[in-house]
């Protein structure tokens, strides 16, 4: 089939998992829903899968420019792509950072030639991640990139009156700080291990949950005081879900997302010093995961995010304490979600695209993503097979990289085909 069909009709689809119905997409829109004239269009059949809004991920790491052994915007848009998604933001801690109008619209206009998810370049709080002098917030958002989302991910933004700062300028057009929690007088750079019993039979620097909470509770009142929104990245403790609790019954305008693996791996795993499960923050207990569990499918944490995040081998295969943090994420987040979530009855694939698509999409302020399977939205869709076998492959992965957690796992869900505006990127799991 052509992959830029100008008529599209998706057919016999399960919509978010509950109606059964056709799709007819006309020029990139989806145009009518239920049982639709199929004459002069492409056909794909979708028979027995799960049709979902395309999903957003407010958490990647694409590495260009800098570290293009590792991942370029092509090869991580590709992965995207396989794995249902539409739309990514790019995380700033690239080489040079994304500190600048100049620097946002590069890896934009990189996205715009990679043509397979809308990449949203991140923007650095600070000047080079350095915690110390405020990018240019301002600068970015009204460049052609149109940046509303800014982050030192990799870092914290430790100092209060920065974090204040930054928190009163993005205000003045809707932006919002994402913000890596690791108090660093807490958890030093060297911190890779929960800290507890198992970080000190191993020997490892340990990296303590309060370490997180405190900057969690910190920037929740910031947020209260400041009137802005603060967007708690990669949130992984039973604490930091408590804080989350009590910060919205305030009215406190927060928000927060959860990692895949967090939902799902545990400390436990370090035990054989494997790098592979070396990641920022670190695989908790399994009292954690299971807190995480509770609050995004009762709506405390609101999205789930990839945290995407590929290294060379060169930097990965080392001793534990010495290789780089971070794992693979992008084609594999929505088979996870499925077995952790919907496969044990906490969550519906509705919820689904709620935490994957819709919720990302508007914490982001992306007025094209997220919109829902409605009359007049772009169709943005993704198609999943909800009874698959799908084992995963590190060496089938689309990512220049191999830094794979999921590695010889199966899940019982996979992505069958992508679209963006009407258009197919992936097809039967495999790029168009």
């Amino acid at each position: 089939m052509s992959a830029t069909p100008t008529k599209l009709v998706v057919r016999g689809a399960s919509l978010l998992g509950e109606t059964t119905g056709d799709l007819l997409v006309v020029d990139g829109v989806i145009t009518e829903i239920g049982s639709v004239d199929s004459t002069g269009a492409e056909v794909v059949d979708a028979d027995g899968l799960v049709a979902l809004p395309g999903l957003v991920d407010l958490h990647t790491h694409l590495r260009e420019p800098g570290r293009e052994d590792a991942e370029t915007v092509v090869t991580g848009s590709r992965a995207a792509a396989v794995g249902g998604f539409t739309a990514v933001l790019a995380m700033a801690n690239t080489s040079p950072v994304t500190d600048t109008a100049e620097a946002a619209e590069r890896v934009h206009d990189l996205g715009v030639a990679a043509g397979l998810v809308d990449v949203h370049p991140v923007g650095a709080v600070t000047k080079g991640l350095a915690g110390e002098e405020l990018a240019e917030l301002g600068l970015m958002h009204r460049s052609r990139a149109r940046v509303r989302v800014f982050s030192d991910d990799g870092k914290c933004v430790a100092d209060p009156r920065v974090m204040r700062r930054a928190l009163e300028y993005v205000k003045a057009f809707g932006g919002v700080i994402s913000q890596h929690s690791q108090d660093p007088s807490l958890a030093g750079p060297t911190s890779c291990c929960h800290e507890g019993e198992l970080s000190g039979r191993l020997g490892l620097p340990g990296w303590p949950g309060v370490a997180e909470e405190v900057i969690v509770a910190r920037d929740v009142m910031l947020a209260r005081h400041t009137g802005s929104r603060v967007h708690v990245a990669h949130a992984s403790t039973a604490g930091t879900v408590e804080v989350l609790r009590w910060a919205k019954s305030q009215g406190i305008q927060v928000t927060a997302e959860v990692t895949p693996h967090h939902l799902l791996l545990t400390t436990d795993l370090l035990a054989g010093y494997d790098p592979t499960f070396k990641v920022n923050p670190p695989l908790r207990p399994q009292e954690d995961v299971l807190a995480l569990r509770e609050a995004l499918a009762d709506g405390t944490i609101d999205a789930v995010a990839t945290d995407h995040a590929p290294h060379a081998r060169h930097d990965k295969e080392h001793a534990f304490v010495d290789a780089a943090f971070g794992m693979l994420g992008l084609e594999t987040a929505l088979p996870v979600v499925a077995q952790v979530m919907v496969e044990s009855g906490q969550m519906s694939w509705t919820d689904v695209a709620r935490v994957m698509s819709t919720t990302p999409a508007a914490i982001a302020g992306l007025d094209r993503q997220g919109r829902g399977l409605e009359v007049g939205s772009p169709a943005n869709i993704v198609l999943v097979d909800p009874s698959a076998d799908l084992t995963v492959d590190r060496d089938a992965s689309v990512s220049l990289s191999r830094n794979n957690p999921w590695h010889g796992r199966t899940f019982g869900a996979a992505v069958r085909a992508t679209f963006l505006r009407g258009r197919a990127t992936v097809l039967d799991g495999a790029l168009v």
